[in-house]
């Protein structure tokens, strides 16, 4: 018959931690030994099964097996929490739950020491976490491969719709006009420009930027961008700064936005506003 009470001490207290401890050597989960003794109580459970490690069925593969692994040796080797953060670039939460059951070493440095270490420690995990950033980032870019036209057109329609100047009721805008600091999404919206047979010739190029910015060197990276004279950009707008407004989209590598517009473009808004619709309409 399971055991139902769990609140205070149990009258057989010992003899239900030894079921408890003897169940999980058996190669029981910890639900199933919850169930099995009517245990609903998971800190009580959490006390019987303290030290008794779990069955090797019920641990799911980890891509970070190994750091686990490794983490454990060097705290068997006698060394701390930052050294082993130092030495595998892995969080100091993380290392606590791999290595808590393992005996402390003893400490044998000063504060400064230590201070040293750990900072040491935090920057291999940030470049750790930057490495895994990186790897997983080239991953994805790895799974797109060369776009079909169809892939480019549904990305497009999307894009502008997402990012482009919209008609409203109170405000008729029936004009493809597209802003976007993004080299990236700028380049792939004039692929899909392309696409579509939009001549060049109706393209028109504006420059929008913060007045605190470099003007004429914003100019020059985006006419270059988009492979057009300075001269041929339309007066650039500019922004004026507020003094109350904290900008960090500052320094060498802000360039503003570029403002695509296409002359002449109503019925190519409204082409887009239908296929739009109709992406939306395909999804149901």
């Amino acid at each position: 018959m399971p055991h139902t009470s769990t609140h205070g001490r149990h009258p057989d207290h010992d003899a239900l931690r030894t079921e408890a401890v003897a169940l999980r050597r058996a190669g029981l989960s910890r639900r199933q030994i919850r169930d099995r003794l009517g245990i609903h109580n998971n800190d009580l459970l959490n006390r019987f099964l303290d030290g008794t490690p779990a069955p090797e069925w019920t641990k799911r593969p980890n891509a970070k097996d190994d750091v686990r692994a490794r983490a454990r040796e060097l705290r068997l080797q006698g060394k701390t929490y930052d050294q082993i953060q130092l030495e595998l670039g892995c969080s100091k939460s993380s290392i606590s739950l791999w290595v808590r059951d393992l005996p402390k070493p003893d400490r044998r440095r000063t504060r400064e020491e230590a201070s040293a270490i750990a900072k040491r420690g935090w920057e291999a995990t940030l470049r750790r976490r930057e490495e895994e950033r990186q790897r997983t980032k080239a991953a994805a870019t790895a799974e797109i491969e060369v776009l079909s036209d169809r892939d480019l057109f549904i990305a497009g329609v999307a894009l502008y719709w997402a990012e482009g100047t919209k008609d409203k009721p109170y405000a008729r805008r029936e004009s493809v006009i597209f802003v976007n600091s993004d080299p990236g999404v700028i380049r792939v919206f004039l692929a899909w420009l392309r696409l579509l047979d939009v001549d060049p010739a109706h393209l028109a190029y504006r420059v929008m930027i913060h007045a605190t910015a470099d003007v004429p060197a914003a100019e020059a990276y985006w006419a270059e961008f988009v492979g057009i004279d300075t001269s041929a950009l339309q007066k650039t707008t500019i922004k004026k700064h507020n003094p109350k407004t904290v900008r960090k989209n500052v320094g060498e590598d802000y360039h503003g936005c570029l403002v695509v517009r296409v002359r002449q473009s109503a019925e190519l808004y409204r082409r887009v506003e239908g296929w739009w619709y109709g992406i939306v309409l395909g999804t149901a």
